[in-house]
């Protein structure tokens, strides 16, 4: 169905792509304030970061647009299609910013972005109490908003969650995660017993940042990231912020004795990056040219990430022009050794550079943290004891100190409340989109060694960013590859790679 010819329509889509637009400056403002914000310039920008949240709520709540969507209600839109989505879309936004007080978002706004000022000074400082005041506050917010909005005969943390996954609830997350735990645990188990130890030597030698740098800037052009409508550069946590048409900023963090750290985060973004970048430029502000959830997003990120960049028939490809670029520090090393060491399992403190297969008991961690904190059974000041002992449970490690613990995500001084959950349903969602893509495009392995990439970019384009919000997340895995969500092609997938890695049999 075409676009339907009704004046309410055509208006409620100018609205939306207005406001849109000035959204989009309160996006750029937040990148620049993680990226080249001077420390004194944090008082300002909290109050220009509040002054835009007000003003974009005050037209996100105008009662024209329920008198548009009042009007649209009278015409068939059709099933499943464009306009159908813009208008859902349009009065799910509607509902769900009549239900929270201005004041509230205006809040909201200026304590997390002082908050993560905070954040940053305590992390370094490696000092939780520090932050402990404002991750407070940010909490108290959260619960009001979460009150606000309601959650029906949930619980609060629905509402938050909601935000993020529309349509999914803790429940559902709990009922995904559980198998997928066992699983894992009884994964990692197998592994800590083989007999294989790669060589961890070969990711800790010295790589030149600058050349990094480069070597980052290649991989990412190389899986399609175009740097004639997107930039690359660093900030405390790594980012991808798609502030618009023809703008996607990416970030990274470099560290000279990990290389893992600064390439496959790059990869991580540049995957996300992908995504905003093949949404429909003309549907800008409306569903259509928003994703479908943040799950959607992360599993384009984790795809390139780890199904992509951490494949062996990716370094069939790039081992060649990496070993020339840290000559030094690779050496001789063979194919099969470097494979094996950007590969290791073993439990670590940070969850971005944690491997694939203990990744997800991170984002398990977060998830029940976070729970407990909305619901009050958990306070801001007793956070950094219950990480450690969550840690200790799920990892058999203690954090040295709170930067690698509690404080290592900028996520809760953000108050991105129920994102983390999104991280461990991407990796889901990665690996039964990745499945399809193969049996469509065929061995996928071959078209990588040769380092073509862009038959997948193509394909992932074509199913997922073009449609963006065409669908919920449910249905748009449903459409893509005849599935539900299922936690078993993640679990296949790394029964079959770690297995063959380090000899499970």
């Amino acid at each position: 169905m075409s676009e339907p010819d009704a004046p309410a329509y055509t208006e409620l889509i100018g609205h939306l792509q207005e406001s849109a637009l000035l959204a989009s400056c309160s996006h750029l403002l937040g990148w620049d304030e993680q990226t080249y914000l001077p420390a004194q310039g944090a008082e300002h920008r909290a109050e220009q970061m509040a002054l835009l949240a007000g003003l974009v709520h005050e037209r996100t709540v105008s009662p024209r647009i329920g008198e548009l969507l009042s009007e649209l209600d009278r015409i068939d839109l059709g099933a499943e299609t464009a306009a159908a989505a813009n208008v859902r879309e349009a009065r799910r936004s509607y509902e769900r910013a009549t239900r929270l007080p201005k004041e509230l978002v205006v809040e909201l706004s200026r304590v997390t972005t002082l908050s993560q000022q905070a954040w940053v000074e305590a992390r370094q400082a490696k000092d939780f109490k520090k932050f402990e005041p404002w991750l407070e506050k940010v909490i108290a917010l959260k619960r009001e908003e979460a009150t606000a909005v309601g959650y029906g005969d949930g619980v609060p943390y629905d509402a938050l969650l909601d935000d993020y996954e529309p349509g999914m609830t803790a429940e559902k997350v709990q009922a995904a995660f559980t198998p997928l735990r066992d699983d894992l645990v009884s994964l990692v188990q197998q592994i800590a017993g083989s007999s294989v130890t790669p060589d961890r030597s070969i990711v800790t030698r010295a790589y030149s940042i600058d050349a990094q740098r480069a070597f980052g800037r290649r991989a990412a052009e190389a899986i399609g990231f175009d740097f004639s409508a997107g930039r690359l550069d660093e900030a405390a946590h790594p980012f991808c912020s798609g502030i618009g048409p023809g703008d996607c900023r990416l970030t990274t963090r470099y560290d000279e004795h990990f290389f893992p750290q600064a390439l496959f985060g790059t990869l991580h973004e540049a995957g996300h990056g992908l995504y905003e970048q093949g949404l429909n430029r003309d549907a800008f502000g409306t569903a259509m040219g928003h994703s479908a959830s943040l799950g959607i997003h992360e599993s384009q990120s984790r795809m390139w990430e780890n199904f992509v960049g951490r494949r062996r028939a990716f370094w069939e490809h790039f081992l060649t022009p990496f070993r020339e670029t840290f000559s030094t520090a690779l050496g001789d090393v063979s194919l099969d050794e470097f494979y094996a060491a950007i590969n290791i399992v073993e439990p670590s403190f940070i969850r971005v550079e944690a491997d694939e297969v203990t990744y997800n008991l991170h984002i398990m961690l977060r998830f029940e943290l976070e729970q407990l904190l909305i619901s009050g059974d958990l306070s801001a000041a007793d956070v950094p004891a219950a990480w450690n002992q969550k840690f200790e449970e799920f990892f058999s490690l203690s954090p040295p100190d709170d930067s690698v613990g509690c404080m290592q995500d900028v996520h809760w001084s953000a108050g991105l409340i129920g994102y983390f959950p999104t991280y461990a349903l991407g990796n889901m969602y990665a690996a039964q989109f990745f499945n399809a893509a193969q049996s469509e495009l065929g061995d996928l392995h071959q078209q990588f060694s040769r380092g073509e990439f862009a038959p997948l970019k193509d394909w992932l384009r074509t199913n997922i960013h073009q449609r963006g919000h065409l669908y919920q997340a449910d249905r748009l895995l449903e459409v893509v590859t005849s599935e539900t969500l299922s936690h078993e092609p993640l679990t296949d997938h790394l029964t079959s790679k770690f297995g063959e890695l380090y000899n499970l049999g």
